[in-house]
């Protein structure tokens, strides 16, 4: 009987080792970023290549991570993916202007810029109040996105690119990012911008008026 007993036992161990063993490794892991994330940080915190990371977050462009995203996290080659106790390599971007060549750098990428501009900055959010019987779409009838700025055109043509920078928000990314002139508004007229960022109405209201200085980027 005690024999008996002890096989058992013997069997049900070696199920539980089995079963640990069974269970995948590998998988994706959920990163939600905090302020100041950046592929480059992350791929050094979770020890995974970069393009990797980029490939399976394809969706999400480099200078547009803000807070509050949710990334994943692809398993590493061998299978093991880094402790989340480690401590985050925090980056934030910053800025080396080289006005005789006309360059910025940010968040280690270079961009050309022809012209600077000097514009007073607003915020508003996807809420019906602040978009009209169109509802929360831009000027083209795409959705409203992070990235997205409205402008008068004839001051900023739409479609044009720039680099943000000078502003402070928690819903931004800090420092510059880059946006794209898609949409318009009644309230906006000569050296005016108004940058969506998403969020409720009344956290967005909280950015108030901020001086921007925009780079046009090529």
């Amino acid at each position: 009987m005690q024999k008996h007993r002890m096989l058992k036992t013997l069997a049900m161990a070696i199920g539980i080792t089995l079963a640990v063993q069974a269970v995948p490794v590998h998988a994706d892991s959920v990163h939600v970023t905090k302020e100041g994330d950046t592929f480059y940080a992350l791929s050094k915190q979770y020890g995974v290549n970069i393009d990797q990371l980029q490939k399976a977050n394809s969706n999400v462009k480099a200078t547009n991570i803000y807070a509050g995203l949710e990334l994943n996290i692809p398993g590493k080659n061998t299978g093991v993916v880094a402790a989340e106790s480690s401590e985050p390599e925090v980056i934030t971007a910053s800025l080396n202007i080289n006005s005789g060549d006309k360059t910025v750098e940010a968040w280690g990428k270079t961009f050309n810029y022809s012209k600077t501009l000097d514009v007073k900055a607003t915020a508003y959010s996807s809420a019906a109040s602040e978009n009209g019987k169109w509802g929360a779409v831009d000027y083209f009838g795409n959705p409203l996105e992070l990235g997205t700025i409205a402008v008068d055109p004839k001051v900023i043509p739409l479609g044009t690119k720039v680099l943000v920078t000078g502003h402070s928000f928690n819903g931004l990314p800090k420092k510059a990012f880059v946006a794209t002139a898609r949409d318009t508004g009644g309230a906006i007229k000569g050296k005016r911008i108004d940058i969506f960022v998403p969020g409720s109405a009344q956290s967005v209201s909280n950015f108030g008026f901020q001086n921007i200085e925009l780079y046009f980027i090529k």
